[in-house]
């Protein structure tokens, strides 16, 4: 089997001849390239070149094309920092008051420099892997995690309890049109999945009923016009996400990317047959930080959990580390050699 053919096959549910690897790695490709994550996100040829490099170097079976998770809020207007070595961030939103979303300007994110880096560093990746390896190109935040950002993340979840239901909705909409713009455009780049983080929309952070209301509407636009392209949907949330697991399920994507908190035989009794998982190794305590046996020990634990079903893509459980050992990501690929 071909790379691509892994992944399509575990999406599907489908045998295949491996348990296919897909990493969460782009800090750890630049910082492996040695480039900084500066030069990663302004240049796109940089930024393709440090995840080809990866790829062709570890032989995963899918790249996945991220830059950092501000992007967006970064083009609706939240102010950015540009951290020389460290992946764009923002701490304040653009909001004082609820209501003046209302007064925010129409949303066009095709002039932002950093969305457009984001879609050519796809195009340039799909063009030099062509149909071998598979390439998910990652859209930044779903709209209920967008929110928090141009509202401020304390305020927006104030606002969930004590704010006027269409200022809520109002803004919500706002943002998923902003994050649905970018389905739009990152399917037309060539890549082969479409996937979007809505990290603080766990029971983490908010409670199953609140997620259900305020996140799960809008997650499941995002997957319907995923879809609507003609590609499949990956959803990300932070945590632990026992408990909306089934909600998570309900919103249509094709695989979900869980957090190692999630325990994994709650994941395997939820998921059947129904939906893939791309996870869930602590990408910090064990990836990281943890010695090379440590590392093989639990992929051994997951895939023995996991191998048995054809709906499985091996992956940290969120971003991986810029200073993980390499020897670390071998031994998980030895792990996966063994089975």
């Amino acid at each position: 089997m071909t790379h691509k053919e892994r992944i399509v096959s575990a999406l599907a549910g489908q045998p295949s001849d491996k348990v296919p690897v897909m990493l969460h790695n782009f800090m750890m490709a630049a910082r492996e390239y040695k480039v900084s994550m500066k030069q990663f996100r302004e240049d796109p040829v940089v930024m393709a070149e440090a995840l080809v490099r990866s790829v062709e170097k570890y032989e995963f079976d899918g790249i996945l094309v991220d830059m950092d998770t501000v992007t967006l809020a970064g083009a609706l207007g939240v102010p950015v920092d540009f951290p020389d070595n460290e992946p764009a961030r923002c701490h304040l939103g653009i909001l004082s008051d609820l209501k003046e979303w209302r007064n925010l300007p129409g949303v066009n994110i095709e002039d932002y420099m950093y969305v457009n880096n984001w879609l050519e560093a796809v195009r340039l990746v799909k063009r030099y892997v062509g149909d071998d390896i598979y390439v998910r190109g990652n859209c930044d935040q779903a709209p209920f995690s967008l929110a928090g950002m141009v509202r401020g993340s304390a305020d927006w979840m104030t606002d969930l309890y004590t704010a006027e239901e269409d200022d809520k909705l109002g803004l919500l909409e706002y943002c998923t049109e902003a994050t649905t713009q970018f389905i739009r455009l990152m399917a037309q780049t060539g890549c082969d999945m479409l996937s979007n983080g809505d990290s603080p929309a766990g029971p983490d952070l908010i409670p199953p009923d609140l997620y259900k209301k305020y996140a799960f509407p809008y997650e499941k636009i995002i997957v319907e016009e995923s879809h609507k392209a003609g590609l499949p949907y990956t959803l990300h949330i932070c945590g632990n996400t026992e408990l909306i697991l089934n909600d998570m399920i309900e919103t249509g994507a094709d695989a979900l990317e869980l957090d190692y908190k999630t325990d994994i035989r709650k994941i395997a009794d939820a998921f059947k047959d129904r939906i893939t998982l791309i996870g869930n190794i602590d990408p910090s305590g064990v990836i990281a930080m943890g010695k090379a046996h440590e590392v093989k020990t639990k992929t051994r634990e997951l895939i023995k959990i996991m191998g048995k079903s054809n709906r499985f893509i091996l992956n940290a459980g969120c971003a991986i580390p810029p200073n993980t050992p390499e020897a670390n990501i071998w031994a998980m690929l030895d792990v996966v050699d063994e089975n």
